[in-house]
């Protein structure tokens, strides 16, 4: 609920500056699965916050590179990597793409509208129930074993059933075209999944379960929005093509 409130209540500077945090927190738990020590993560957020803050002051003329470099990133180089191996070896590289991870998910969380947010977001949340209880019930064959045992090729197929319908629901109500709709449903139902992986992926390859233990129960914020880190920027790319 406090979430629901800054994102349709804040003024958008201040909005910003609570997204800086989120920015900051999450950095900071990236540069710790790249085992970075307690002052080099901390220089890792302040970076990763910096660049954040300047992208949004000049966001009109940076115009959507950072939405572009971010669609690039997961289309092409997470499924690549993530059939090739996130290893310790990748420490650097991780590091890299952390700003890749991070960034351009929180510019569009400060930019877009509340109400595009929140449909991208209920996309996620719904693609991600179903493919829990799908799973459950009938998952046989594994997603990525090697990275997320529980995840099965069944779940993934019944969350994005659920993201197809969700589509369908808004196009009744939003009065737009179907078939865009559902495209774009597929596309961010498949890069929520690819958001998940990979950050499993990079916990996996650090050693740990959980990214931080910021939220006591629930992990840290890495945890939290890993499927948004990837859906959230390429949202904000798809929004700003020409209506069908």
């Amino acid at each position: 609920m406090g979430f629901l409130a800054a994102l349709f209540f804040l003024p958008r500077p201040a909005l910003a500056l609570l997204v800086a945090l989120l920015v900051a927190a999450g950095a900071f738990e990236w540069a710790r699965l790249c085992r970075l020590d307690g002052g080099a993560a901390r220089m890792y957020a302040a970076a990763a916050t910096v660049a954040f803050g300047v992208l949004f002051v000049v966001h009109e003329r940076a115009a959507l590179a950072p939405y572009l470099l971010s669609a690039l990133f997961w289309a092409l180089a997470v499924p690549l990597w993530l059939w090739r191996g996130v290893r310790e070896n990748h420490r650097v590289m991780l590091a890299a793409a952390g700003f890749v991870v991070v960034v351009p998910a929180a510019l569009a969380l400060a930019l877009l509208e509340p109400s595009e947010i929140l449909a991208v977001l209920v996309l996620v949340w719904i693609a991600d129930t179903a493919a829990y209880f799908v799973g459950r019930a009938f998952g046989r064959h594994k997603l990525a074993p090697s990275i997320s045992p529980g995840k099965t090729w069944e779940g993934a197929a019944g969350g994005l059933g659920g993201a197809l319908l969700y589509a369908i629901v808004l196009g009744v109500f939003w009065g737009k075209s179907w078939w865009a709709y559902l495209v774009i449903a597929a596309v961010l139902a498949v890069l929520s999944i690819a958001g998940d992986l990979f950050e499993s992926a990079a916990k996996r390859q650090a050693g740990v379960k959980d990214s931080g233990t910021l939220l006591p129960g629930h992990g840290g914020i890495m945890d939290r929005i890993d499927s948004a880190t990837a859906t959230l920027p390429v949202s904000a790319l798809l929004l700003s093509l020409p209506n069908p």
